[in-house]
């Protein structure tokens, strides 16, 4: 019996409860989860900082948040999404579908809520077998104390949306306006009538650019990529980058300076395991974790694996096809390479990645093909079933329309028919 300890209850961690219970003669599983709910960065709140308990707010989600994919390729293979839901659906609908997911395959029986992560440390036994000890302890209650169980693995799904990177640009020491990461942007209506620039053009970075121009005066978009070929709103302005801060501007890179009220730093969040002690042997370097094998595998320690580290791709989809991996990986069925040779292969794919112009930060990126010969690439390994054709098509048309038509592709409604999809406007 392989006893599993899952770290995180978000989508992620739920797909991986979900599948080891299933299977409870060969996996004795059980979740631990810091919130009193699951559902990870799909449970909004309003507060930033730290909850009333103390804990870090771990969500950056908004209030008026609505999907930018359709939830006909949001969704996990076994368990769809109501019919009766338009396709582009607020973020509370997502937080139902997750709720729903963990009570139709009675997670909730396998999962300790408001219980936090404190340590996981890698430990030899006296037979030479690897081994994990976790330690954890109830959330609030600081006089409670810590609890600590030995796992034969662990599998890491704690996501990579909560702590923010804000880049070093000189002079915002002494910008006079305020500035915030996007991690804790909530509501539009905080900056009626003033002047704000998002500095990032991710898909949060455009998204909360379009929700504050319904309350702003005006909107700058800054960043360094293409410019945006759809229509925008009147008063949201794509510039180029910033260069620097000044006490009372922002000086553009085009020598421009910009008079504004804030600035709203949408440029990403960083890879943060704080639970995993040094033994663990992770390393973490602006954005790349290494080492593991097919961005999942640990490749000194295969019984340590990693959910949802991949970036820019169908999420809940590929959730589903790395838990299939990680399970044929613990349950032996997949034999894996030797040490040097995964290795070997993580590098193939990171200079792979450095050939093709990619940033060392975008390690764990999909982009384009990359996440379809990906999905190719671990299911095949693993012997499972890859994404299907019609969610591949989907996802890949909903990119194209939101790119020429930010305004306007969430009014449309998609249907999955034999493999193909049909849309239809609102």
């Amino acid at each position: 019996m392989n006893k599993v300890a899952v770290i995180g209850l978000g989508a992620s961690g739920l797909c991986a409860l979900r599948h080891l219970t299933a299977r409870p003669n060969v996996f004795q599983a059980v979740a631990f989860e810091q919130n009193s709910q699951v559902g990870g960065t799909w449970l909004y709140t309003p507060r930033i900082h730290k909850h009333e308990n103390g804990v870090r707010v771990h969500s950056s989600m908004y209030q008026n948040l609505k999907t930018n994919l359709p939830k006909e390729v949001m969704a996990f293979p076994d368990f769809q999404f109501s019919q009766n839901l338009p396709s582009f659906i607020h973020h509370t609908n997502v937080k139902d579908y997750l709720i729903d997911y963990a009570n139709n395959f009675g997670l909730y029986a396998h999962s300790k809520l408001k219980t936090q992560i404190e340590r996981v440390e890698m430990i030899t036994t006296n037979t030479g077998s690897i081994k994990w000890c976790v330690t954890y302890k109830n959330v609030g209650d600081s006089s409670a104390p810590s609890t600590s169980e030995n796992y034969d693995s662990v599998v890491v799904c704690n996501g990579h949306y909560s702590i923010p990177n804000i880049p070093e640009i000189p002079g915002l020491k002494q910008f006079q306006g305020s500035f915030l990461h996007s991690h804790d942007y909530r509501v539009p209506e905080v900056f009626k009538g003033k002047t704000v620039l998002c500095l990032g053009s991710g898909a949060s970075g455009i998204d909360i650019a379009m929700d504050l121009t319904s309350q702003a005066k005006k909107v700058f978009l800054s960043h360094h990529g293409k410019r945006i070929t759809s229509p925008l709103p009147e008063n949201l302005e794509e510039t180029v980058e910033i260069k620097s801060f000044s006490e009372n501007f922002v000086n553009l890179k085009d020598g421009r300076d910009l008079e504004v009220d804030t600035v709203i730093f949408c440029t990403g969040y960083k890879y943060d395991f704080p639970f995993l002690t040094k033994k663990c042997n992770l390393n973490i370097t602006d954005g790349r974790v290494y080492p593991l094998f097919k961005h999942i595998v640990h490749a000194k320690y295969p019984s340590l694996n990693f959910i949802g580290v991949t970036k820019k791709v169908c999420p809940f989809p590929t959730f589903h096809c790395q838990v299939q991996f990680m399970m044929a990986n613990l349950d032996g069925s997949m034999k894996l390479p030797s040490y040097e040779e995964m290795l070997q292969d993580i590098e193939k794919d990171y200079e792979s990645r450095r050939n093709e112009g990619m940033p060392h930060r975008h390690t764990h990126t999909m982009v384009g093909r990359k996440q379809w010969d990906y999905n190719d690439d671990i299911t095949s390994m693993a012997e499972t079933i890859p994404i299907s054709k019609q969610v591949r098509d989907l996802f890949d048309k909903i990119h194209y329309t939101r790119i020429n038509n930010l305004l306007e592709y969430k009014k449309y409604n998609y249907y999955l028919k034999n493999d193909n999809y049909v849309g239809v406007q609102n």
